[in-house]
């Protein structure tokens, strides 16, 4: 018996702008598996290449911004895009030039101000952190972990009135939305959750809270949590309710991790079930 073609609504656009991680677990490989998982079509615009595993990053190849571009021009001229998911940049050129090429584009931008690896290997310098100030002012979300958070707004983040306020200056200045992320959070929450904190440009707030998985396998879980939002808002879901079915997607894949690797081990996307649609298999 061969396999029947059916016919579904097409399935939404997602342009990747990030790094290649050798081992699968993270970056462009880990994006690719979450928009498909997610019933998105991915593209990719490379930005860097790297030699990485579980254990650390052993090297790095970057991209020229213009080849980049060339990249996103290549998928945005032709297939098109109902959302762009932006990681590891790599270089302040790049940043400055993924910026200027999606300074007109109308559809969602969720960015993941990549600084550090799982690993704890620098993926940005501090040109490169600089240069995300005129990328965020485009975004749709910006999703940034404590330490991130700490460096983009050079205020503390060690307890929950300091993250809150920290996350409403970066949402205030850049008028997008930021995702507070509180997997690294030292004790401002218990030990044994994790609290992350959706703040508006307006202030709002509305807190997600999820028990911590004791896992060393979390390779790959900023990509993950970013790419699975910005393809639950090209599905059209609204974006307190994409970022609740993407932590629920994101948990799932860390329960369900295969257990490879000797470090930092990758997450399991391929063992999450969901439905033909957006949401489906995900109740709160």
């Amino acid at each position: 018996m061969g396999l029947e073609a059916s016919h579904p609504s097409p399935p939404p656009r997602v342009l990747v702008v990030a790094g290649s991680d050798s081992s699968g677990g993270a970056g462009i490989q880990a994006d690719i598996k979450t928009i498909t998982m997610l019933g998105g079509y991915a593209m990719t615009a490379v930005t860097a290449i790297t030699a990485q595993n579980s254990t650390g990053v052993q090297g790095v190849e970057a991209l020229s911004a213009s080849f980049v571009v060339q990249q996103m021009d290549s998928c945005l001229g032709d297939i098109g895009a109902d959302a762009v998911k932006i990681g590891m940049l790599g270089s302040n050129p790049v940043t400055s030039a993924v910026a200027d090429r999606l300074a007109s584009w109308s559809g969602a931008i969720v960015f993941d101000p990549v600084m550090v690896a799982t690993s704890g290997a620098a993926l940005a310098d501090a040109e490169t952190v600089a240069g995300f100030a005129g990328l965020m002012d485009i975004c749709t979300l910006v999703t940034p972990n404590l330490p991130e958070l700490a460096a983009l707004t050079g205020q503390p983040v060690d307890s929950a009135a300091s993250i809150y306020e920290a996350a409403a200056m970066l949402a205030k200045r850049h008028d997008c939305h930021v995702l507070a992320k509180g997997g690294h959070d030292g004790g401002s929450a218990p030990a044994d959750r994790v609290i992350d904190r959706l703040v508006a440009p307006d202030g709002s707030v509305r807190s997600f809270d999820h028990r911590r998985v004791p896992t060393r396998h979390t390779h790959g879980t900023g990509c993950t949590l970013s790419s699975a939002v910005a393809t639950l808002l090209g599905h059209g879901q609204p974006l307190d309710h994409a970022v609740r079915l993407a932590r629920q997607f994101t948990l799932a894949a860390l329960e369900n991790a295969p257990g490879f690797g000797t470090g930092n081990g990758p997450m399991g996307h391929q063992a999450v079930r969901t439905g033909p649609s957006a949401g489906q298999g995900f109740n709160s």
